[in-house]
């Protein structure tokens, strides 16, 4: 995902790339390719960063890396998240790539032609194992069945919960392992005139994590086609966009507000919301100084739930002309100090198993142990999530098409069968 993800995001961490271009004292020529005239080898590292903050946690990583790395010169690019992508694409075009690209692992089936892939024997000239991580967290930075990178977070969905409102109303408070029915129940009594009971989703996963729990399907097939008609989707999608006409929810007041369930959840406004591990931090130190829970995702009919696990990561771009110079790079990247550092920052939940328990030692210890159940509960029952070439289009298309299911202008079935139509092959 990204460093500090902010409301209006999706999880897409993403979480959800600046290439040689992407710096403000770019001077052109190849640098990201890892050429170099001198004694050391020249590798470029290319990430998104958002705000002061965010470049000095890269800057701290940055520094790491090279104190791993004495022999070889790294150079830190960035660019706002959104420019990103788009000095990616023109520099993927010009064989320009940094030789380290830091890539959503969401988007990367888009890029997926862009990166070497990497062998067990090229994870251990980068000094990682693939036990090192959280197990299934390799399919983050996989496609079509190759590793194409190394994860450095990973993240899920759950359902935040104002503990203050459930109180207030008297509501039946989630709990973990909780499930539709029991959500149902929570949903009935959590509003009142000043709150609603729940923020809707507009960004993608926001949205699509009720429907993917409770249906244990994924609008993806495991080979890449596209299901968004699937009946049991369906019928799940649906239930989640009924919460608009049973008034527990009220409808975003345009497609713009992509992340209008989570702000309304944040200011007070809705009781629940569902977002990612990522804003834990931020909503346990919300601005509106109510009492933050969270919890898994209910299960369906079937007695389980279904997540996704989601994230980012580094891979080695193929135009690079010193391949081993960046796997060290990456692997510093990726390596024990500096997933450490990240963790102790609650910045993100890392990747590497040995270093998140420092991610929840980072947290007051009133809501440690609380935020550790949910974690491992969340992360019980996740998959990586199924896409395809189109996807990052579709996702595109369903703030608007969503509007139009939250007024009653259309049916939810109606609009997943139109996507379908619209980008099935």
């Amino acid at each position: 995902m990204k460093f500090k993800k902010t409301m209006a995001v999706s999880a897409t961490a993403a979480l959800a790339l600046s290439l040689a271009a992407c710096g403000s004292d770019d001077k052109g020529g190849n640098e990201g390719t890892g050429s170099g005239s001198g004694e050391k080898a020249q590798i470029t590292w290319d990430m998104w960063a958002g705000s002061d903050d965010d470049i000095a946690a890269l800057e701290a990583t940055l520094k790491i890396a090279q104190e791993e790395n004495p022999d070889i010169d790294i150079k830190l690019q960035h660019a706002p998240w959104n420019d990103y992508f788009t000095k990616l694409t023109a520099n993927l075009s010009s064989g320009k790539a940094a030789c380290v690209t830091s890539m959503n692992g969401q988007r990367l089936s888009g890029y997926a032609d862009a990166f070497m892939e990497l062998t067990p024997e090229d994870m251990a000239t980068a000094g990682i194992k693939e036990s090192d991580f959280t197990a299934g967290s390799l399919d983050i930075m996989s496609s079509g069945g190759k590793v194409l990178g190394i994860p450095y977070d990973v993240a899920t969905m759950m359902v935040f919960y104002n503990k203050d409102q459930i109180e207030k109303t008297g509501a039946p408070a989630p709990k973990l392992g909780w499930t539709k029915a029991d959500m149902e129940a929570t949903l009935a009594k959590a509003g009142d005139d000043k709150m609603k009971a729940f923020g809707m989703g507009m960004a993608e996963f926001q949205w699509l994590a009720l429907p993917i729990s409770v249906s244990g399907v994924q609008p993806v097939t495991a080979d890449g086609k596209l299901d968004l008609t699937n009946p049991a989707f369906v019928d799940a999608a649906t239930w989640y966009g009924s919460f608009v006409e049973k008034g527990w929810a009220d409808q975003a007041p345009s497609a713009s507000e992509t992340g209008w369930g989570e702000s309304e959840y944040q200011a007070g406004n809705a009781a629940l919301a569902v977002d990612g591990t990522w804003n834990a931090v931020s909503y346990l130190n919300n601005e509106s100084g109510f009492k933050a829970g969270m919890v898994d995702l209910p299960a369906g009919d079937s007695g389980k739930n279904l997540g996704l696990v989601l994230g980012s990561g580094y891979g080695i771009a193929k135009n690079c002309e010193n391949k081993e110079a960046a796997l060290k790079v990456l692997g510093s990247l990726v390596g024990k100090a500096a997933q450490d550092s990240m963790a102790s920052s609650g910045r993100s939940y890392p990747a590497r198993v040995e270093s998140q328990p420092l991610y929840f030692e980072a947290l007051d210890a009133s809501v440690r142990d609380e935020v550790k159940g949910a974690f491992d509960a969340a992360f019980a029952n996740v998959a990586g999530q199924n896409t395809n070439a189109e996807w990052t289009k579709i996702s595109e298309t369903f703030p608007n098409n969503l509007v139009s299911v939250y007024t009653g202008a259309t049916s939810m079935a109606d609009m997943l069968k139109a996507t379908q139509d619209q980008f099935a092959k």
